[in-house]
């Protein structure tokens, strides 16, 4: 046999299966678009109802609020009859929701800016400097996160009462940037690890110290993580219970309730007296800034959850 005869040969063996393999098969071909498209029905679906029950209640209590007693107790599943804004009035200046919201604010906005302040610097140390016993130190910010809260709630009592920071603003404020610390350093210790690091070189070539490099140079270009973080705290931190509950107690305590405590007591109080359409009024007031900050930062939500697992 000659060797063009037995290179056709080898030829017409070689591509035998590739035309074989090639070979369109509409059974086995349709068999995995059909299974597809119904894993993503079953998916949609699920997300669907998992939407609902999330939207639903929500709008639910919304409605509510502007009905009366009479409706509310009649027809719990109906439109109101008319709009009754003095419903929110009534629960804003009689059941005190305006001075506890106003408290939140105080309270949230003291811890939030002391967390990121403080979860950001040492976030970007662990980051970027090199240093002695900076794993164990960093395992130990994160290993806060496995400590359940109420496990510390007797000692962090006497702590604070000791500290004379006993139903006092600042004594929760520091409590809340202590407990969130460990997940910021844990976040923003990955996101930072992401960033550029021929920026910083440059930066410092230039002539830039250590103080300017982080706040003018790193901070801007970690903002999509920061405004997570931010948001994934002010959550916590706005629907905080338990912390407040136990550490906001003593002479005068009342006055500086957050709202959490504040709906508690208007849930006991306004069930008792029957006006039920200001208790959703107040549910109502204490929920909009929360709906309202996470529409308004959705994108960066998303943004920033994706950026810090991108190199």
């Amino acid at each position: 046999m000659s060797t063009a005869d037995s290179s056709v040969m080898a030829s017409d063996t070689s591509t035998t299966p590739v035309r074989e393999a090639g070979r369109p098969d509409r059974p086995a071909d349709g068999q995995p678009r059909r299974e597809l498209g119904i894993f993503n029905v079953f998916s949609h679906g699920f997300l669907a109802l998992w939407g609902a029950l999330t939207v639903l209640p929500l709008l639910w209590v919304v409605i509510s609020s502007f009905k009366s007693d009479a409706e509310i107790l009649s027809d719990p599943w109906g439109l109101p009859g008319a709009l009754r804004f003095e419903n929110w009035a009534r629960a804003w200046t009689e059941a005190h929701i305006g001075q506890y919201f106003l408290n939140s604010i105080i309270v949230v906005a003291g811890s939030l800016t002391l967390t990121m302040l403080l979860g950001a610097t040492a976030a970007y140390v662990f980051a970027r400097y090199e240093f002695w016993g900076r794993q164990v130190v960093y395992y130990l910010f994160v290993g806060g996160m496995m400590f359940p809260v109420f496990l510390a709630l007797v000692p962090l009592f006497f702590v604070v009462r000791q500290a004379g920071l006993l139903g006092t603003w600042p004594g929760l404020i520091l409590v809340y940037a202590g407990y969130s610390l460990p997940f910021t350093v844990f976040f923003l210790t990955a996101f930072f690890r992401t960033l550029p690091t021929s920026v910083g070189e440059a930066a410092m070539i230039d002539g830039c110290g250590h103080f300017r490099l982080f706040f003018q140079v790193m901070l801007p270009m970690a903002k999509p993580g920061l405004i997570s973080v931010a948001i994934f705290n002010f959550l916590n931190h706005w629907n905080q219970f338990i912390l407040p509950q136990v550490l906001m107690q003593g002479e005068g305590a009342e006055d500086r309730w957050v709202l959490a405590q504040g709906l508690t007591a208007l849930a006991v109080n306004q069930g008792y007296a029957g006006d039920y359409s200001g208790l959703f009024a107040g549910l109502t007031i204490a929920m909009l800034p929360v709906l309202v900050v996470y529409i308004a930062f959705q994108r960066q939500i998303q943004s920033g959850l994706t950026a810090g697992q991108l190199k």
